[in-house]
């Protein structure tokens, strides 16, 4: 059997909604299913894809589809769950909670909107019930028109959008991914004229070939890298998410088809320069935004960063295990508040443990703040350690670190 011969998916795209505000009318839903069943890109079967647009997509079409999902998958299967259209939360009350919304969905009375939606614990509990061990759920939910206005449904107040506890308890389970195309708190946008959503647009592009393969397959990680950055590039109050609880990096479609293409690499087989590990918080966020990676990338250096981005065309890496490992060196930035974060203490031990293991140095450590000697731990302290705010030795550390960056990696 071939990979994607196992491959299932439930595509959802609804913009002529019968009782609520109607979306922008576009083809997102319908060209995803036709990249998925083209031999020539992403190679599942016809028969395995169902897809549901607008007056198909009702509460009872959308269930029958979960339910066929569970009974064709089987544990060594792919399954893909693609939906556009409204997504909302009722905040408070008797029906709170988060909601899907299909094409038949009554509002604004919170009482006929739970009768008649998808609710969170329903599509959330069907997708438990699929054996499959990679399973992607791709949510286009919200978009604002390319105006940056809420679209709104009704009289009630209905909050827009799902939200990142729904997205935490949806992700559970081995294998399970869940790609958002924005921040519960901003909007999806769809540009003026578009014919597609801007996220959409750029899945659409990595699954027709624009994710780098060297093994003929597009892989979650490599999808995700490359439409984030495309999405914030264009519209920087947009951040797609990725929540996730994977054992291995898997494939979600066939690489134009199954060829064999390049992944581009800086030295050997790392892919960044650098990975800056650093706290997404106050002072440190607007440190390696607004100096450190506009000087690193500056000097043509490929730069991975930890967290999410907030800067057009950056890479967004997911999962900070993988992203230290397929960079050359990994730039530690100290300050209180990294000492203090857990992820960042394991972002460092790790990296640690890794030129333990290999004989060299990986870790290059960065002070953005006055922190006293016996702050840090023995295995950063024991570094050389480039301090970039001492009013007289900054830009001769820039240049060491951006040398060092540059060179190849040192072996002890």
């Amino acid at each position: 059997m071939g990979l994607m011969e196992n491959a299932h998916a439930l595509i959802v795209g609804i913009a002529d909604y019968q009782h609520i505000r109607k979306l922008p009318q576009v083809q997102d839903a319908r060209k995803v299913a036709d990249l998925l069943v083209d031999p020539t890109h992403c190679g599942y079967r016809p028969e395995n894809v169902l897809t549901l647009l607008d007056g198909d997509a009702t509460q009872a079409s959308i269930r029958n589809g979960l339910s066929s999902l569970e009974a064709r998958s089987d544990p060594d299967s792919t399954v893909l769950i693609y939906f556009s259209g409204h997504g909302g939360r009722i905040e408070s009350g008797l029906h709170r909670g988060e909601y899907l919304l299909p094409v038949d969905t009554v509002y604004p009375q919170d009482e006929e909107l739970a009768r008649t939606a998808i609710s969170g614990d329903e599509f959330t509990a069907a997708l438990k019930r699929i054996q499959a061990r990679k399973v992607m759920v791709v949510f286009d939910c919200c978009h604002a028109g390319g105006v940056g206005q809420p679209r709104d449904l009704g009289a009630a107040p209905l909050t827009p959008g799902l939200s990142d506890d729904y997205y935490e308890r949806l992700k559970a389970g081995r294998g399970r991914v869940v790609l958002a195309s924005s921040r519960p708190d901003e909007f999806s946008y769809v540009l003026p004229g578009a014919e597609y959503g801007l996220f959409t647009e750029h899945l659409l592009g990595g699954l027709c070939g624009g994710v780098a393969s060297d093994d003929g397959l597009v892989r979650i990680f490599d999808l995700f890298e490359y439409l984030q950055p495309r999405v914030t590039k264009v519209q920087p109050r947009q951040h797609p998410l990725f929540k996730g609880e994977l054992e291995e990096n898997f494939p979600v479609a066939l690489y134009r088809g199954g060829a064999k293409g390049v992944v581009p690499k800086v030295e050997g087989d790392f892919r960044y320069d650098a990975y800056i590990s650093y706290v997404d918080k106050g002072a440190d966020a607007d440190f390696v935004w607004d100096t450190l990676v506009p000087k690193l990338e500056g000097a043509g250096l490929k730069v991975a960063v930890a967290g999410d981005s907030a800067a057009p065309g950056v890479p967004r890496i997911v999962g900070g295990e993988r992203a230290i490992r397929q960079a050359k060196r990994t730039v530690v930035v100290l300050s209180e508040t990294y000492l203090a974060d857990s992820m960042a203490d394991f972002e460092g031990v790790l990296g640690q443990t890794m030129s333990l293991q290999e004989g060299t140095y990986r870790l290059l450590p960065v002070k953005i703040a006055a922190i006293a000697e016996d702050r840090l731990p023995v295995r950063l302290s024991m570094l050389e350690t480039l301090d970039l705010t001492h009013p007289r030795r900054a830009d001769r550390n820039y240049e060491r670190l951006i040398k060092a960056l540059q060179g190849p990696l040192p072996t002890r």
